[in-house]
């Protein structure tokens, strides 16, 4: 099972620098990003198959596209926590007719470091991409 067969993913700069900086403290991560999208967002997207993983972010003021928090991330260089890391992800996903499905990686933390997602950078992000 590999996402990419069904899906177009993208990351916002914010994202890749959040995931740059992470990297250095959780040398894992690339690794359990991959890892991440290709079981829990394939799984839960793809297959219709909810682990209590992913949760939709409501009241956020955006319909299109939905917007989802996953706090199910397996992070290796956090041992003994499994899947929760406390890694959080935040992400778009967008079905298309007659086109692969559209997931934007938005936002990466540790919840040590940030209790919630940046709402507003969120906002700021798809009204500037519409």
């Amino acid at each position: 099972m590999r996402i990419e067969k069904h899906c177009e993913i993208k990351s916002t700069p914010e994202f890749d620098k959040e995931l740059k900086k992470l990297r250095k403290k959780y040398k894992t991560l690339n690794d359990d990003l991959e890892i991440f999208l290709n079981t829990q967002i394939y799984l839960y997207h793809i297959k219709n198959i909810d682990n209590k993983g992913v949760f939709n972010i409501s009241n956020i003021g955006i319909a299109e596209p939905k917007i989802y928090k996953a706090k199910k991330f397996s992070c290796r260089s956090l041992s003994g926590t499994g899947s929760r890391s406390g890694i959080r992800v935040i992400y778009s996903y967008q079905k298309r007719k007659n086109k692969k499905d559209k997931i934007i990686l938005i936002e990466i933390y540790y919840k040590g470091d940030k209790k919630n997602e940046d709402r507003d950078r969120i906002k700021k992000y798809f009204k500037s991409n519409r």
